[in-house]
């Protein structure tokens, strides 16, 4: 049985925010944990295609519903679509990690790309954390240690709730 994956908040064209970074959980990262992002995020650029795209493809496969943001796209596994589209997200998320203080404004244009002009159901951006963490795991092996998982968890949730920031 699948489950609904689907949110009721809609962009708002007029939303003014008020959320506090701690809204978005990047102050409940301690420095070590804020460098331990940094570190990992930084030996996936070097294999940003490959993982971005395990991490689209098991994301599409898990939770069906995701692909029909990407109908117009060749989504087969080691397609050139999914290997550049994978490439620009852990492209982003690593960008993040260098100043996770400064993600609100790192992420700003992506907020707005995908709010206004995707309109993607910001639910997506968790189910796809979700599958981020599942592929890292399997990737880093013991270097994924608990201490890594529960930072990288707090990491992309913050992630994904600034993503989400301009549907309030």
């Amino acid at each position: 049985m699948q489950a609904n994956h689907t949110c009721a908040v809609r962009p708002s064209r007029h939303s003014t925010s008020t959320h506090s970074t701690s809204a978005t959980g990047y102050n409940m990262l301690t420095d070590h944990e804020k460098e331990l992002i940094a570190k990992i995020w930084d030996k996936m650029i070097p294999v940003a295609s490959e993982i971005g795209a395990e991490c689209l493809l098991r994301m599409m496969t898990t939770f069906p519903g995701t692909k029909t943001y990407f109908a117009h796209l060749d989504i087969r596994p080691r397609s050139p679509h999914l290997r550049s589209h994978g490439k620009k997200i852990v492209l982003a998320i690593a960008e993040c990690s260098k100043d996770i203080s400064s993600m609100m404004v790192t992420l700003a244009p992506l907020q707005t790309l995908h709010a206004y002009k995707l309109r993607i159901d910001p639910c997506n951006f968790k189910l796809l954390c979700h599958c981020i963490l599942v592929t890292l795991a399997a990737h880093m092996g013991d270097e994924f240690d608990p201490v890594a998982h529960a930072a990288m968890d707090k990491y992309l949730s913050a992630f994904a709730a600034v993503l989400a920031e301009k549907y309030r």
